[in-house]
C-alpha cells in the first residue's frame, strides 16, 4: 500500500483543492528522455499540483514536476504492486472528486500497454472529465535511439507490438499470443515486458516457422544514458541477453530491420 496520508488529499481543505469540475490528465511520459516529451505534456507537468506516477516514469521526467507539487507513486513491477489496478482507478476517481487537478503520468503512451484505456473507461463511467496526452511509445523511442527502423521497404511492411508478460491480479495466465501470425516474415515484432519470457518467445516463434537466423535484438533502458543494445538472432538472443545480464525495462525486437543497427548506429548523433 502507499504511504501517503489520505487526509491530506481528501479533506475539504486539501492543498490544491478547488471548486472547479474534477479533471484527470492521462499523460504519456515517453520512453524516458525528457527531450522526447510533447509540448503539452511538459506544460501539464510544469503546472501540476498533484502527480500520480508509474515505475517506468524516468527520474529525468519527474524532475520537471514542481518541487511543491504532491506526488503519489503507484508503480507496479513483477511480483510487487504498490496498488492493484482497481485500487489505482479508485484512487484517481477519489482524487478528482476531492477537487484536485490530477496528472496521471505513465511511461510511454497511456494507450499502448499502459492501461490508460481501463482508467479512461472508469473515469468516463464516474462522470469525470479527462484528457489523454499521447507520448512516444517505447518502441518508437527505441527505434530512433538504436538505428533500428520499425519499417523499411526492404525488410518490413508492417509492425506488430505485443506484450510478453500477461498477468491478471490473481496470478500468471501465460502468453496467449497468435504465434503463427507473429512468426510471419517481412514484419517487425516488438515485444514489451518480455525479458523474463524471452527464451519462450524465441522458441515459439522458431517453432511456428520463423527462421532461426532472423536478426533479433534486446534494448535495455531505451533513450536513457544507460541504454544498452544486444543484437543476435532468434536462436542466439536468449543466451546473449543472459550473458549481458539484461534487465527490465527492455524491449525485444525481431525482424530484418535489426540488421540495420550496425550500419546506422555508427553514424548516429548522441
Amino acid at each position: 500500500m502507499t504511504s501517503f496520508d489520505e487526509t491530506r488529499y481528501f479533506s475539504p481543505l486539501a492543498p490544491g483543492a478547488s471548486a472547479l469540475p474534477p479533471k484527470v490528465s492521462l499523460v504519456g511520459a515517453g520512453p524516458g528522455d525528457p527531450d522526447l516529451l510533447t509540448v503539452k505534456a511538459l506544460r501539464l507537468l510544469q503546472q501540476a499540483q498533484l502527480v500520480v506516477y508509474d515505475k517506468l516514469v524516468s527520474r529525468e521526467v519527474l524532475a520537471l514536476v514542481p518541487a511543491q507539487a504532491d506526488r503519489i507513486y503507484v508503480g507496479k513491477q513483477s511480483g510487487l504492486h504498490t496498488l492493484r489496478q482497481e485500487e489505482i482507478i479508485a484512487l484517481l476517481v477519489r482524487l478528482a472528486r476531492s477537487g484536485r487537478s490530477v496528472v496521471r503520468l505513465k511511461g510511454g503512451d497511456p494507450y499502448v500497454f499502459g492501461r490508460g484505456g481501463e482508467e479512461a473507461q472508469a473515469l468516463a463511467a464516474a462522470g469525470i472529465a479527462f484528457e489523454v496526452v499521447p507520448g512516444i511509445t517505447s518502441a518508437q523511442g527505441m527505434a530512433a535511439a538504436t538505428g533500428i527502423p520499425l519499417t523499411h521497404r526492404d525488410h518490413a511492411t508492417q509492425v506488430t507490438l505485443v506484450t510478453g508478460h500477461l498477468r491478471d491480479e490473481a496470478g500468471e495466465r501465460g502468453l496467449e499470443l497468435d504465434w503463427s501470425c507473429l512468426a510471419r516474415p517481412h514484419q517487425t515484432l516488438v515485444v514489451y515486458m518480455g525479458v523474463a519470457t524471452l527464451p519462450h518467445v524465441c522458441a515459439q516463434l522458431e517453432r511456428h516457422g520463423l527462421a532461426a537466423d532472423t536478426p533479433a535484438a534486446v534494448v535495455e533502458n531505451a533513450t536513457l544514458p544507460t541504454q544498452r543494445t544486444v543484437t543476435g538472432t532468434l536462436r542466439t538472443l536468449p543466451t546473449l541477453a543472459r550473458a549481458h545480464a539484461i534487465r527490465a525495462p527492455a524491449l525485444i525486437v525481431i525482424g530484418g530491420v535489426v540488421a540495420l543497427h550496425a550500419e546506422l548506429a555508427a553514424q548516429m548523433l548522441r
